[in-house]
């Protein structure tokens, strides 16, 4: 049966295109994947957000993994890389999991080989699932061979503690052989201490969803636009208060929302949300009641 938020295009994998001064940004999916609605939404009532997100008969929400390629001055950065395929099969039935970021890349005619630089989010497995590839024999490969890779060195060792409350979020594979290899940078910024990565594109800490969730920030004469990741996961969660289960620190996220929500609207941010299928970019306005939304968004292909 087909999750009622299914629609003719669920099946893209190209979910949007856009302009951004002199930066191209493609959106690519590694397919939906489905969550439980009352973890997505924290103590917010089904009845309020069920409105904007409809849950199947066993409560769960169909959620994108969106892929942001960035073509900026010669080189090709990818951001988050998906859920991947190297969950085990009791989980991957659970999220109906796609496994399709391979075939988005080939659909907008990107060789993998082609990618310069990879930033993780953070290191929850939905976010860098295809950072690396099991080959047939077991081994494990750089899914982009000629990528320097970043991630946040708080998260490895956060992940690498292996807590209770977290564990099943960190998946060693997707992240130790890189290190090992030197081919992922472990970064360090701090809350209030953004990072340029390349020219134009850096990283910013909100913390709360985990202590070193990195923002994406994009700019380009004189545009922004930000992957905000876990921090406000869907086009649904822009109310502040309304936060996930899955949040180390909820207050700390009510309050990082704040501050991002007050900049991007001010600075009229072109947001790309990290789980939103139908609509994975937009641009926020406050409305008549004070309250955030989604206007302006970017169309499909």
């Amino acid at each position: 049966m087909n999750h009622p938020a299914e629609t003719a295009t669920t099946r893209d994998l190209v979910r949007g295109r856009a302009r951004l001064g002199e930066f191209d940004l493609t959106i690519l999916t590694d397919g939906t994947y489905l969550l439980d609605g009352g973890a997505m939404f924290g103590v917010a009532p089904k009845t309020m957000w069920e409105k904007a997100t409809p849950a199947n008969e066993r409560n769960q929400i169909l959620l994108g993994t969106n892929t942001v390629v960035v073509r900026a001055a010669g080189r090709t950065i990818v951001i988050e890389t998906g859920i991947g395929h190297k969950l085990p099969e009791k989980l991957r039935a659970i999220y109906d999991a796609k496994q399709s970021l391979p075939a988005s890349f080939a659909a907008a005619g990107i060789g993998l080989d082609q990618v310069d630089v990879v930033i993780n989010s953070h290191l929850h497995f939905d976010h860098c699932g295809w950072n690396t590839t099991r080959r047939e024999d077991g081994s494990l490969a750089p899914t982009f061979p000629n990528a320097q890779y970043f991630a946040h060195r708080g998260e490895v060792e956060h992940g690498r503690l292996q807590l209770e409350r977290d564990a099943i979020s960190y998946i060693g594979d997707n992240y130790e052989p890189l290190i090992a290899s030197g081919q992922m940078t472990l970064i360090d910024p701090k809350p209030g201490q953004p990072l340029e990565i390349v020219p134009g594109i850096g990283v910013e800490v909100y913390p709360g969803h985990t202590d070193q969730l990195m923002a994406i920030m994009i700019e380009s004469q004189g545009e922004r636009a930000c992957y905000i990741s876990d921090l406000i996961p869907t086009s649904a969660h822009l109310n502040p208060t309304w936060v996930m289960a899955y949040d180390l620190d909820p207050v700390t996220s009510i309050a990082q929302r704040k501050r991002f929500l007050r900049r991007a609207i001010a600075e009229q941010w072109l947001v790309l949300f990290t789980h939103d299928h139908h609509l994975p970019m937009a641009r926020l306005a406050w409305n008549e009641r004070g309250k955030p939304e989604a206007s302006s968004p970017a169309p499909l292909p």
